[in-house]
């Protein structure tokens, strides 16, 4: 029996040896592969390219492919380089904090694949997949407080007011509502939780924004099944709302006329009927003056479509599915979302109105109010309700439904 046990110990610790030496020649990983070291050289280098060669010989090049200028890029550099800047390694250096944002910047005004992105800055795929949301989510925390925030006084309230009134010919409106489906590639196990009626895997994005394409509030990640009142009715700022902890102005008569309306959120039909929140009549039996009030009020509304519009084509990473994590791919919406308002403040971007086909001109909306009250609304009527949902309706189509020079162009 000892000589047996001796036997079987021999051949185990013969294994052994056969196991340490096969591992001793097993090749080990690289460290970092030759030609991704090569990234800071000033012949080869992606940064180099960047700073150098576009900065230099093509500004507009530069623009483009950073979706910003250099002044704007540097502020950016400096809000968030505290987060994103990596100690450097005994033997390594690393990556610098405006490499790093560079790339992330890239990556949302292309939405390349990391293996794509990885060829092109010579940066390796899971150091890309590591520091481009870390630098996602520096870029949300710093700006968002300063870019993207719900207005606090009832003073910037009216301003935004004042803005939709002088632009849009909207009167007391704060802000258009809509929601956007983020489309991207959830895992099999998610089964249809994502699944949305357009035939794809999506999050939504919901936005308010104001009457010059800024964003004044979003809120991201609810599954693509729920519709965007859904989401609208769950998140903080209906929350909000509806405790009436907004400061929103108060009830203020329309131009030309006594009788005190709420504030309001233009929305499409998808949205609940609320006190403040302003949406079209359905397209069937409509007066004349609901056509003309569902035009005025559609043209509001589309300053929240014309925003997702230059928000994607801006960050097209947003354009097509995102091969990602949901999580990740709130902080990429997020990231975009306030990346917009951040170049809008700082490169003093203008938002430049199409002409529509009456070609309105830039004189006060009370010109073109008509002197008689519309036949389907009756003052008596007005007078006997308190100021509700249904009474805000009436006021307003009675106001919008006075403009003499939109009377020519609704097909009634």
């Amino acid at each position: 029996m000892d000589a047996i046990l001796k036997l079987k110990k021999v051949e185990k610790l013969s294994k052994l040896v056969k196991l340490k030496r096969l591992h001793e020649h097993k090749n080990k990983r690289l460290w970092s592969r030759e030609w991704l070291l090569r990234r800071d050289s000033k012949e080869l280098g992606a940064c180099s390219f960047v700073e150098h060669e576009l900065q230099e010989e093509d500004y507009n090049l530069y623009k483009n492919y950073l979706r910003m200028d250099k002044c704007v890029f540097e502020k950016l550099l400096r809000l968030i380089e505290e987060d994103i800047a990596k100690q450097d390694m005994q033997f390594r250096k690393s990556i610098s904090p405006r490499f790093r944002l560079m790339i992330t910047l890239r990556f949302l005004a292309t939405g390349e694949t990391f293996t794509s992105l990885s060829y092109s800055t010579r940066v390796g795929v899971s150091t890309l997949s590591t520091f481009i949301p870390e630098v996602l989510s520096a870029i949300y925390k710093n700006l968002c407080k300063l870019y993207l925030k719900v207005p606090s006084t009832t003073q910037e309230w009216k301003t935004i007011s004042n803005e939709f009134l002088t632009q849009w010919n909207v009167p007391n409106t704060v802000g258009a509502m809509d929601g956007k489906h983020v489309v991207f590639r959830p895992p099999k196990s998610a089964g249809s939780h994502y699944y949305n009626y357009k035939g794809t895997h999506s999050i939504v994005l919901l936005a308010i924004v104001d009457a010059s394409c800024r964003f004044l509030y979003i809120d991201v990640g609810t599954n693509g099944q729920i519709s965007d009142g859904g989401v609208f009715e769950d998140c903080d700022f209906a929350v909000e709302l509806n405790r009436h902890s907004l400061n929103i102005p108060e009830d203020t008569p329309l131009p030309g006329m006594t009788i005190p309306v709420p504030h309001v959120l233009l929305a499409d039909a998808a949205f609940p009927a609320q006190q403040h929140i302003l949406k079209p009549f359905p397209m069937k039996d409509m007066t004349k003056h609901q056509r003309i009030y569902n035009y005025q009020i559609s043209r509001g509304r589309r300053i929240v479509e014309n925003a997702f519009g230059i928000l994607v084509n801006r960050f097209r990473v947003l354009l097509n599915p995102i091969s990602l994590a949901r999580d990740k791919v709130v902080l990429i919406t997020q990231a975009c979302c306030v990346l917009h308002n951040y170049i809008k403040t700082e490169s003093h971007e203008q938002i430049i109105k199409a002409q529509d086909s009456e070609n309105i001109k830039k004189i006060t909306i009370q010109l073109y109010i008509m002197l008689h009250t519309p036949e389907d609304v009756q003052v008596s009527d007005i007078l006997s309700h308190e100021n509700n949902l249904k009474n805000t309706l009436i006021i307003m189509v009675q106001y919008l439904g006075r403009i003499t020079k939109h009377n020519v162009f609704i097909i009634v």
